[in-house]
């Protein structure tokens, strides 16, 4: 009997479907935007690589025009707070549609900057502490009371791109807990607006590309970023997001077959405000939303999902 497990992208969280000949049976599985199945609790710390970004400009943009690098200078702190949600409906064949929506997290983040991009050090290195997280879900909002200082990383380099995110959990996190914030996080690093190579102005529109893997699909996503305002040192920039499957079929974790990928959207815009000399991006929102539907290679049966993933950033004294 065949595992499906569920592609929410870039997005956060993971529940797994079984396919037969008759019917659907959900259950638990692998996770999206590349995170890897959550492992028990531990103290150790994992680092998961995160897949190279391109750009290309179209625009330029006006004058005065320069090249953008987060920059931040070692010893820099950041407090920031992100704040992720993915609501998820499930409908498999002619049964009725069931809620596995993933409830709201609110992380406050200090993040200091541990390396400052130099001649001999191409990449920032950014250490991050989890404060006292919280959900509006009771029995979420419970355990996360446990996390507080769970601690992250980030590798990310000139242009912003993030090429690593490294997660390690308070040993006495509990898993529900633990997997909310690994979601988070890997919710956001796929969220990231990277700057391009060359000099850029108000007005500048260039797009940004990065595969996301996860449970037997690679996803190409697309994005159409804007530099629409420039305040002192803060930029704020409009992005479109769009991801589209670079093949027909899922192939099922763990060797269980394959299905047909009858119809895939994923979609969405927001506004990301950044400040060179700080790491994370100060504010900003973002929101994708979209529909699937995966078909046994029968043709009996069809899983149907429809998904809204929301990633939010800001900063505690706006």
């Amino acid at each position: 009997m065949p595992v499906l497990s569920r592609f929410p992208h870039p997005r956060p969280y993971a529940l797994a479907a079984v396919l037969s000949l008759a019917a659907f049976v959900t259950g638990c599985g692998d996770s999206s935007d590349g995170a890897p199945p959550a492992p028990a609790a531990t103290s150790s710390e994992v680092t998961v690589p995160v897949s190279a970004v391109t750009t290309t400009v179209s625009e330029a943009g006006s004058e005065p025009r320069e090249v953008v690098r987060i920059a931040p200078v070692a010893g820099q702190e950041q407090n920031v707070v992100l704040t992720t949600r993915s609501e998820v409906f499930q409908q498999i064949g002619s049964e009725p549609r069931q809620d596995f929506s993933t409830p709201e997290v609110t992380l406050p983040l200090t993040a200091t900057v541990t390396q400052a991009v130099s001649d001999s050090a191409p990449s920032t290195l950014v250490d991050i502490t989890v404060g006292e997280a919280t959900s509006p879900d009771p029995m979420l909002g419970s355990a996360l009371a446990d996390a507080t200082g769970s601690r992250a990383g980030l590798t990310i380099g000139p242009t912003g791109a993030i090429s690593a995110l490294r997660l390690a959990p308070s040993v006495e996190t509990a898993n529900i807990a633990r997997s909310a914030i690994e979601q988070a996080f890997y919710q956001s690093v796929y969220r990231t607006i990277s700057f391009p190579d060359s000099e850029i102005g108000v007005g500048a529109v260039w797009q940004i590309h990065q595969q996301v893997m996860s449970a037997g699909v690679t996803i190409d996503q697309r994005s159409t970023a804007t530099l629409v305002s420039r305040d002192g040192d803060r930029l704020t920039v409009d992005v479109r997001v769009e991801q589209t499957p670079r093949e027909s079929v899922w192939m099922l974790p763990n060797g269980q077959g394959q299905l047909d990928i009858e119809q895939y959207t994923m979609a969405g815009e927001g506004a990301v405000t950044f400040d060179p000399a700080l790491p994370l991006p100060v504010d900003g929102a973002l929101v994708l939303s979209g529909d699937q539907v995966y078909v046994d290679p029968e043709g009996t049966t069809r899983l149907a999902q429809s998904q809204v993933d929301r990633v939010e950033w800001h900063s505690p004294e706006n």
